[in-house]
């Protein structure tokens, strides 16, 4: 055949179709990359529901999910309609002849390319547009729920007396509806006129009109529901003045209407909205005119009365009006703020009351008595001692505590005591063999509570534990000890099946558990592998052989995640906390309700406003905010996390929040009444650190009452930079149980300073009562300092501390070696008009891995002491008699017995600890000959010590005392574990 390519002639190569078994491949290898890709999509979903079911919790799940897939369709099909519609009539409104132009003639040959795909193509444009549309409106699911279940607050707005609920729950329903509708206005408008276009409705360079009056009729239409919606956005605005944020001389994130805003925005936005109407009526007034004349006109009108009487006018009154007299002119207005800004945080009741910060009575006796009765000093800092928490308690190397410890009160001898307590989680980095049945089966659990006395130490420095060893015993009495939910169990675990659990190691050796909890999704069901398979990325699931009927999956297992799975609607405080609670470890939660919509308000940004040197260096402290930019914060909700079962439980704390109330309805039935608090638990509940802060940051301007002061920023306050670090962050509030000058009895309290703004003296002490369940719970005290005398802040005792000749020595001394030195928290304590300053000093010496406390330094009224022990820093400072010892050299870091100073019983002592200290040694390399050699000669030191110690007291020797034979001395590491080799 002639070649008809034009080519050279030559052999062809034909390319037929593919054989019958590739396009079966092909087929069938396409259709599994679909069902793949389906039931990826199906697990996540089947997973999701399967563990809110798993949490009694399903409820949650499905008003979520149905809310989300409601608002999904009824906007994504809106919007479909909305711009298929209009595509469909400009198709239908285009001309039957188009005009002879090049214009058009290069447009047939498009017209003709999509002639036989005109419906697909329409169906195609809809369909894009409604899944955008109705993916963003799904994301509005939370603006939904709170719009439709919203309850008044019963307060009304001082400008437009509106309830807060307007503003808080039907305002950003409405911006919403706003802004979708101008979405489809502008689509619509998009679409149409490029159909338009398409078919010679619209024309650019064509001879004759630009547009047919169809065309022209169509789109003033769709122009004319944009400016009517203009014109609503107007009259909304009027309102969204009251919660409309702006810089102000007085304060960042100001909320409300100022001068200006009262008496140039608001008057401007009405008339804006009338023109808007005026212009909208213009254009839909084309669909009899056909033409654009005065349409463009009142557009016109409308951006140049935008520009004119929204831009110019406004900018005119603050210079010419507010400027030349700002206070008298803003002062009514910043009064509404204050007002608004304090009831809205709960800070509306603080009370300031003025201090002198000097002391008033001359008896230094007098006041060394006073110090007990005013404030029980924690000596033991929860975010210093967790590194010996691990040495002393850890135990195992698969155990691990969490890097900050927390703070807590357990009664003792009919006495409350703050108590520094720690969880024993396990730790997947310390297990001898990794392996996925190990670190999945095996390894699933921590073991235990560890705690200690907050307000002592032993002789070597180490805490005074009260509940210790493995298994722990002590003062808490039986619980269940076996930790599954901690706030370092971060990945899964599959217990209950065939596999055994190590459980913990004794003198007997390792023992094994199974897990009998109701907690995780049963994987007996292989849907429910192969899911969970899927979801996980982990195959072996499918088909282990370690997983059988019984089988267990937990996972979203710290109590922060697991709260807020719960309750997605809940902003969760940094810090969960343990407690031992009716013979079971709870986590306990604080949630905050939160909205950016309350008139008159200030904003704060929680993520700024809650970090401090805490949260510098721990992620794990930050709060879980759902709304980072807030105005309005409750602590609505305390929450529970059983740590062997990981049930949740929420309970309603504020009763009176419209919020809460609100989510309620939403989510019925998640939320148990107050009354359902046990006063075991009640005992143990305390006020939030996240919501303090928040409070102590407004309360750095809000804590004066009048406007002029407020305007002049003479008693702006900053909270000071934490001294006892190098992160520059906010000094973190400390919990103590304390009482304020007029309180009568110490109650457990959250405290922090204040200095005045780009200073470092100090300006005020600030306390909150923390005890839930008292009278006075959550009632916030603020002592004023006087402006015209000079109080050392924390910056400058630290400075104070670190310039004296003789402690400056002393410190340089403890860091002899390679030893390092650590600051404890600086706390303060308001006693006689004065400030008691105290501060622990840790030192990591040697060989040790871990801070013991070697010095306390005290400072009040100008006298400073730094020594072994508290009471002797106490007493040194207020020249009072006390029991104190004899000071060791400075350079030895091992502290000296204080109950015995005879040679022989020193000489005992040191020989136990060396022998403790090798065991130690041994235990961390594993040689147990080492170990067992090291446990007979502490044990033999002890007994010479006790020896020794009976000789001393029958003989009236030094140190003999009240020692009675078969005492422990104190200078004996009685507060350390005696761990055995396990077999």
């Amino acid at each position: 055949m002639p070649d008809r390519g034009g080519g050279p002639s030559g052999p062809r190569i034909r390319v037929g179709r593919p054989s019958r078994r590739v396009r079966t491949l092909l087929m069938t290898l396409g259709v599994l990359a679909v069902l793949g890709m389906a039931f990826t999509m199906f697990a996540g979903f089947w997973t999701d529901w399967l563990w809110y079911r798993s949490v009694n919790y399903s409820s949650v799940f499905t008003t979520t999910l149905w809310t989300k897939i409601g608002l999904f369709f009824v906007f994504g099909v809106l919007m479909a309609l909305a711009v298929g519609f209009n595509i469909w009539l400009a198709h239908r409104l285009r001309p039957p002849l188009s005009a002879m132009s090049m214009e058009q003639q290069n447009l047939d040959r498009y017209r003709m390319s999509i002639a036989p795909y005109k419906k697909w193509l329409l169906f195609g444009i809809t369909a894009l547009v409604g899944l955008i549309a109705g993916a963003s409106a799904s994301g509005q699911w939370r603006t939904w729920l709170m719009w439709v279940n919203g309850v008044p607050f019963g307060q009304k707005d001082p400008q437009f007396k509106l309830d807060v609920s307007f503003y808080a729950f039907d305002l950003p329903w409405y911006r919403f509806l706003l802004g979708f509708g101008f979405a489809a206005a502008i689509l619509s408008v998009i679409a149409a006129a490029l159909t338009h276009y398409l078919y010679g409705g619209l024309r650019v360079t064509s001879p004759g009109a630009r547009a047919t009056a169809a065309a022209t009729g169509h789109l003033s239409v769709l122009i004319g529901i944009f400016v009517a919606l203009k014109a609503v956005a107007y009259w909304l605005d009027r309102y969204g003045l009251a919660v409309k944020s702006s810089d102000f001389r007085a304060t960042d994130n100001w909320t409300g209407l100022r001068y200006v805003d009262a008496n140039a925005y608001l008057p401007a936005k009405t008339i804006l909205f009338c023109i808007a109407v005026i212009c909208a009526l213009l254009f839909f007034a084309t669909i009899w005119r056909r033409t654009w004349q005065l349409p463009v006109i009142g557009f016109g009108l409308m951006v140049l009365s935008a520009i004119l009487i929204g831009g110019l006018y406004p900018a005119i009154v603050q210079k010419f009006q507010v400027q030349p007299n700002e206070q008298a002119k803003e002062a009514p207005y910043v009064e509404k703020n204050l007002e608004a800004t304090r009831k809205a945080y709960g800070i509306d009741g603080t009370k300031v009351t003025d201090y002198s910060g000097t002391r008033e009575t001359e008896d230094k006796t007098q006041l060394r008595d006073d110090v007990d009765s005013t404030a029980s000093i924690r000596i033991m800092d929860p975010n210093i001692v967790s590194p010996t928490f691990q040495q002393l308690q850890q135990i195992r190397n698969y155990y691990a505590f969490p890097e900050n410890l927390d703070v807590d009160r357990y009664a003792k001898d009919g006495k409350d005591q703050d108590t520094v307590i720690g969880l024993r989680e396990i730790n997947l980095a310390g297990i001898p063999k990794k392996n996925w049945i190990n670190n999945h089966f095996r390894y699933t659990h921590g073991y235990g509570v560890v705690a200690a006395e907050g307000t002592s130490a032993d002789a070597q420095g180490r805490p005074n534990f009260t509940e210790s060893d493995l298994p722990s015993k002590g003062d808490l009495g039986t619980y269940e000890q076996r930790v599954y939910y901690g706030e370092k169990t971060t990945t899964y675990s599959i217990v209950g099946g065939p596999q055994k659990e190590i459980d913990y190691s004794d003198d007997n050796g390792e023992k094994t558990t199974s897990y009998r909890g109701d907690s995780g999704v049963n994987l007996s069901n292989p849907v429910n592998r192969a899911a969970y398979a899927v979801a996980l990325g982990e195959p072996q699931i499918l088909y282990s052989g370690a997983i059988g009927d019984g089988s267990r999956i937990l996972y979203n297992r710290t109590p922060k995640e697991r709260v807020e799975a719960v309750a997605p609607w809940l902003t969760i405080d940094g810090d969960a906390y343990p407690a031992v609670v009716d013979g079971r470890i709870q986590w306990i939660v604080d949630a905050y309700t939160t909205t950016n919509g309350y008139p008159y308000s200030s904003r704060t940004t929680l993520g700024d406003t809650t970090a401090d040197s805490l949260t510098a260096t721990n992620d794990n402290r930050a709060v879980v905010a759902q709304q980072n930019q807030v105005n309005y914060i409750r602590n609505s909700v305390k929450a529970t996390v059983d740590a062997y079962t990981g049930k949740v439980k929420l309970f309603q704390w504020d009763t009176e929040d419209p919020v809460l109330k609100t989510w309620m309805k939403a989510f019925p039935d998640t939320v148990e009444p107050k009354s359902d608090i046990s006063k075991s638990l009640m005992d143990h509940l305390r006020y939030p650190q996240d919501l303090f802060k928040v409070q102590r940051e407004l309360l750095t301007r809000y804590h004066v009452k009048d406007a002029t002061t407020f305007l002049s920023g003479s008693e702006v306050w900053q909270v000071p930079d934490d001294p006892t670090n190098r992160s520059g962050s906010a000094v973190p509030p400390y919990y103590l149980s304390m009482k304020m000058p007029d309180q009568q009895a110490q109650s457990f309290s959250l405290t922090t300073t204040f200095t005045p703004t780009g200073r470092d003296n100090l300006s005020a002490f600030m306390a909150v009562d923390a005890e839930a369940g008292t009278g006075e719970y959550g009632k916030i005290r603020i002592l004023k300092l006087p402006t015209n005398t000079t109080v050392n802040g924390p910056k400058q005792v630290q400075s104070q501390f670190n310039s004296q000749e003789e402690i400056a020595e002393s410190i340089r001394l403890l860091r002899g070696g390679d030893s390092e030195v650590e600051y404890g928290n600086l706390l303060t304590v308001p006693l006689d008009g004065g400030l008691l300053y105290v501060e622990p000093v840790y030192v990591r010496g040697g060989g040790l891995k871990y801070p013991l406390l070697r010095k306390v330094l005290v400072t009040y009224g100008g006298q400073t002491a730094f020594e072994n022990t508290l009471d002797e820093a106490l007493n040194k400072v207020f020249g009072a008699d006390g029991p104190a010892t004899e000071p060791p050299d400075e350079g030895d870091t091992t502290p000296p017995p204080p109950t015995s100073d005879n040679p022989t019983v020193q000489q005992a002592l040191e020989d136990a600890q060396k022998a403790f200290d090798a065991g130690q040694e041994a235990l961390k390399k594993n040689d147990w000959e080492a170990y067992g050699k090291a446990q007979k000669d502490l044990e033999d030191a002890l007994r010479r010590a006790e020896d020794a110690q009976s000789e001393a007291s029958r003989t009236g020797g030094a140190g003999g005392g009240e020692s009675k034979p078969g005492d422990k001395p104190s200078g004996s590491p009685s507060g350390s574990p005696s761990p055995k080799p396990s077999s």
